[in-house]
């Protein structure tokens, strides 16, 4: 969620509209099952493809505050390695008020986030590209290149790394997931050294996956639920 220019104070939550726009998705959005060390903040981001004959795809993506100690939200552990340009931008408050929205937003840049967590995508039709195979090597890649491209390659810049190239032969389709409780045949990505990704199709249609950093994984219940 970006919100650009001066804001004033009675600003409208932006969540109000995003919601209105996830009803648009034809199946139900997943995410992970409630736990201590994951709060979703009802940040979910969605996109779409649109051809003559209507919506052909949607993606809805699901990002988590990470509480590495959950019984003490105080305790610096708690707190995001943020470089000194986002630690500038959100200890400098403005002189003038901010809807609280937005300050709440701001306050939770102290914190790990983990952007794009869980995507539920629904195609109209059916083709390999669609495949749970497909859609998991997608979100891999999609999250090393816009998280990790400065630890992918020696530059400094990270727009200068070459996008990452997992194909799905490193996926292995030999895994079971858990969705709603019940186990069922899934896809998984356990070979890249800063994620863990995982999948499964639905059953009443579409793919969710899951694409995680290794370092919090010791905290993280890998479970699949639909969101409320």
């Amino acid at each position: 969620m970006r919100v650009a220019g001066i804001l004033p104070e009675d600003a409208p939550n932006p969540r109000v509209e995003q919601a209105e726009r996830l009803k648009l998705m034809p199946i139900p959005v997943m995410g992970l099952v409630s736990q201590p060390s994951l709060e979703d903040t009802d940040t979910v981001g969605l996109g779409y493809g649109q051809d003559a004959r209507g919506y052909s795809e949607m993606t809805a993506s699901v990002t988590y505050t990470v509480w590495r100690n959950p019984i003490d939200r105080s305790d610096p552990v708690n707190l995001a390695d943020l470089d000194e340009q986002t630690r500038r931008a959100i200890e400098d408050v403005p002189p003038r008020p901010r809807p609280a929205w937005l300050v709440e937003q701001v306050q939770r840049m102290r914190y790990p986030q983990l952007w794009d967590a869980v995507r539920t995508t629904w195609h109209r039709d059916s083709s390999e590209r669609s495949s749970a195979r497909s859609m998991l090597v997608d979100h891999v890649n999609y999250i090393l290149m816009n998280q990790y491209r400065q630890e992918l390659g020696p530059s400094g810049n990270p727009w200068d790394q070459p996008a990452p190239a997992l194909t799905d032969l490193m996926v292995n389709g030999q895994v079971r997931v858990l969705v709603n409780g019940v186990e069922v045949p899934g896809t998984e990505v356990d070979t890249d050294p800063f994620v863990y990704g995982i999948g499964a199709e639905l059953a009443g249609g579409g793919i969710v996956t899951s694409v995680l950093p290794r370092a919090e994984l010791k905290r993280i219940q890998i479970q699949f639920t639909t969101r409320r």
